[in-house]
């Protein structure tokens, strides 16, 4: 089972496969099944070229693995990978030449 912990949409910069992306999809995610779990931040840049535009393509996109071992999911654990969510998705950009503008968020951030 996958699910969105966390996710909000920020302005951000990068240039991938020749393409300028003015905004990023930054989530947390548990990923559960047989006794095992998966957190994870990843990041994913869009062009956004209109206020409106969402429409995120995943080829500008990049994961972080803050956990992965037995066990099931914890408000506790999620706690603690928020604190760090963008120091993790900050990593998770930087590998594909990508930033963040944590301070210009584009929406409210939606919470499972």
């Amino acid at each position: 089972m996958d699910i969105d912990v966390y996710k909000r949409y920020y302005e951000a910069a990068c240039t991938f496969n020749g393409v300028k992306r003015k905004a990023a999809a930054v989530t947390l995610s548990s990923r559960s099944g047989g006794g095992e779990i998966t957190y994870a931040v990843t990041v994913s840049f869009f062009p956004h070229r209109t206020k409106d535009d969402f429409a995120v393509s995943y080829d500008a996109y990049s994961e972080k693995i803050l956990f992965s071992g037995k066990g099931r999911r914890s408000k506790k654990k999620e706690a603690v990978y928020l604190n760090s969510l963008t120091e993790a998705a900050d990593e998770a950009a930087n590998a594909i030449g990508g930033r963040i503008f944590w301070d210009k968020p584009l929406g409210e951030e939606q919470r499972a």
